[in-house]
């Protein structure tokens, strides 16, 4: 049975085949302009793979748990940590929400180590908490040589087996400093200095501890593409591996106590493949450090929800974008995953939103078994050849990188972060032309939608505070166009748009649909009609509806009788006389008869309603 093929009675068919069929389907029309996909990565996507395609891709050779670990690390199950990271300073506070998680499923956590000053803070932030079955991940700490004292102090007074207690601290000084502006605490010497320290701690007393974390998301939430965050992780990483073992610590120790946190974004196969290529190019740095052991290339790969992506309005699409992030990271094997809760863009998450956060990692392990078999993209000819094209693309920014002196001197000289902000400024150009949809926000907002109230605070936390180097922004794509309605929404007066629908049922409807979901975007109370019988009918009632907008909805052919017979009408009576379309070749006389605007797809979005708030409020 084994020999047996399923399918035998079906012919083979070909590349050339297939290349034939689709050419005939397209019918002259270009093939890489209708079928590749260009990312914003830098390189083209085809329309489908076939496993030719996988012939030269060395890689796919090893098995889980074998170099070069594109298949991860794990070799039985694909068990990862659910992870909560409690954003909470209040020390009693942030232990009540810890013991809450835990009876909710949650396995490790991130606890600001902030205001942990004393032996007693310590013991109060980890009250009643199982660290044999827990994972303590320590953020946002002054001092981490002080905070891993006293967590080492707490865990020998508890009388449990250390070499269970597992987690992290959140040291990074590089990201750190891209945050603040600034290398904080005595410059980065003193750092290498308190990291190695901390190894030494580390290694004497809780071993299974990591204490490198390199936070892959400060690049994410600026707005990098996918490969930008993958290759600066690497950069990174790689200067703290050289920087510290050329002070004397092990190659192996370094790697072994590494973390990669990584932010992932809605792009689900590209951010699947983003983890895999992590592992394999890792795998080539560290070989050249000629480690004594192979857990120096089994680095701990944590993700977390991308903060780029959210949003304020109809903010329960934001957990269908989680559950695609979550479902990436833990089908590319992540170690850790942090959901976060769908409201956190506008406000504290509450107990709904954090178990609803909790819950989707729970589903996705008790009904979806994702936790069950490793790396379940293996062999698939998409991913497969997403993973190689996005690790050749890293591999080139990282060399580049390493020639201009690494990681440290790429960001004093602004490299990394000039690059990052013309990747910004491309994604965000296009979710203002829309070619880029954020749901609900550019495209199809939910026009029933109440104001959102905003209760989040800026946290001092990140705050920048120098001017060393130039500090990464932390946006959402979304903000501009969610400012925009909120002015709208804010004024005493609500502009109204006259619909004034013509001739071709499917056209008009079409027209109405897309200039509804237009105006809408910025919360304008939308007049739409079934439609009138002639122009002028149109013009009167749009007259009589006191709008302040009228936009024209119709088809190209009959767009010449509905502006000759309803412009006489409605010119002097609106400021604003808009065409639903992009009518080239009568743009000239329609303009010279009255019409100020036309909305189409190609308008971009995010100007146009800029200047109708500005006219209309």
């Amino acid at each position: 049975m084994e020999n047996n093929k399923l399918f035998a009675e079906f012919p083979e068919v070909t590349t050339k085949e297939w290349e034939e069929v689709i050419a005939k389907d397209l019918k002259g029309a270009d093939y890489d302009k209708k079928l590749v996909w260009k990312t914003l990565e830098g390189f083209n996507v085809k329309p489908y793979y076939r496993a030719e395609d996988l012939a030269t891709l060395e890689y796919l050779n090893g098995n889980p748990g074998q170099a070069p670990f594109v298949r991860g690390y794990k070799k039985q199950t694909n068990a990862w940590d659910i992870r909560q990271d409690v954003k909470e300073c209040d020390i009693a506070t942030a232990n009540a929400i810890a013991l809450a998680g835990i009876k909710r499923g949650v396995t490790s956590f991130g606890l600001v180590a902030k205001n942990v000053k004393t032996a007693e803070d310590m013991k109060a932030l980890l009250k009643d908490i199982d660290l044999t079955a827990v994972k303590i991940n320590f953020i946002k700490s002054e001092d981490y040589v002080q905070t891993m004292k006293l967590f080492i102090d707490y865990v020998k007074t508890l009388g449990i087996d250390c070499s269970k207690v597992e987690g992290s601290i959140g040291f990074d000084p590089y990201t750190c400093a891209l945050r603040k502006g600034e290398f904080c605490g005595g410059g980065l010497e003193k750092r290498y200095e308190e990291m190695i320290t901390i190894m030494q701690m580390v290694r004497e007393n809780i071993p299974a501890f990591d204490v490198v974390t390199v936070n892959g998301n400060v690049f994410n939430n600026a707005g990098a593409a996918i490969v930008q965050e993958l290759a600066y992780t690497l950069s990174a990483a790689n200067e703290y591996m050289y920087n510290l073992t050329s002070r004397g610590v092990a190659a192996h120790s370094v790697g072994y106590r590494m973390v990669f946190s990584f932010a992932t974004g809605s792009n689900y196969f590209m951010e699947i493949a983003k983890l895999r290529a992590a592992r394999l190019l890792w795998t080539k740095i560290v070989e050249q450090y000629n480690p004594k052991c192979q857990t120096a290339y089994e680095l701990h790969i944590h993700t977390e929800s991308s903060f780029y992506n959210k949003t304020i309005y109809d903010p329960y699409v934001n957990m269908l974008r989680t559950t695609t992030e979550t479902m990436s990271a833990a089908v590319a094997g992540a170690d850790s995953i942090s959901v976060y809760p769908f409201d956190v863009a506008y406000k504290k998450a509450d107990e709904f939103s954090t178990r609803i956060a909790t819950n989707q990692q729970i589903l996705l392990k008790e009904e979806s078994y994702l936790d069950k078999v490793v790396d379940p993209a293996a062999g698939s000819y998409y991913i497969e050849n997403l993973t190689n094209a996005l690790a050749e693309k890293a591999w080139e920014i990282f060399k580049d990188i390493e020639e201009k002196g690494g990681f440290v001197e790429a960001i004093k000289a602004g490299i990394v972060q000039d690059a990052i902000a013309e990747t910004a400024s491309k994604r965000a150009k296009d979710v203002a032309m829309r070619k880029t949809t954020i749901l609900g926000t550019n495209q199809y907002p939910n026009l029933t939608e109440k104001k959102p109230v905003i209760e989040k605070k800026e946290c001092d936390c990140c705050k920048v505070t120098g001017n060393e180097i130039k500090a990464l922004p932390c946006n959402r794509l979304a903000e501009p166009f969610e400012e925009l309605r909120m002015q709208s929404e804010n004024s005493e007066k609500t502009p109204k748009v006259f619909l004034l629908t013509y001739g071709n049922l499917a056209m008009r409807k079409a027209r109405s649909q897309f200039s509804s979901n237009f105006f809408g975007l910025v919360s304008y109370e939308i007049l739409d009609n079934v439609g009138f019988a002639t122009p002028e009918e149109g013009a009167k009632a749009a007259i009589d509806s006191k709008a302040d907008v009228v936009v024209l909805c119709s088809s190209d052919d009959e767009y010449p009788e509905l502006v000759a017979g309803a412009l006489p009408l409605l010119k002097g009576n609106f400021k604003h006389i808009v065409v639903a379309g992009n009518p080239v070749d009568n743009m000239e006389s329609f303009n010279a008869q009255g019409v100020t605007d036309y909305i189409n797809v190609k308008t971009n979005a995010l100007e146009s309603l800029t200047k109708y708030n500005a006219d209309l409020l």
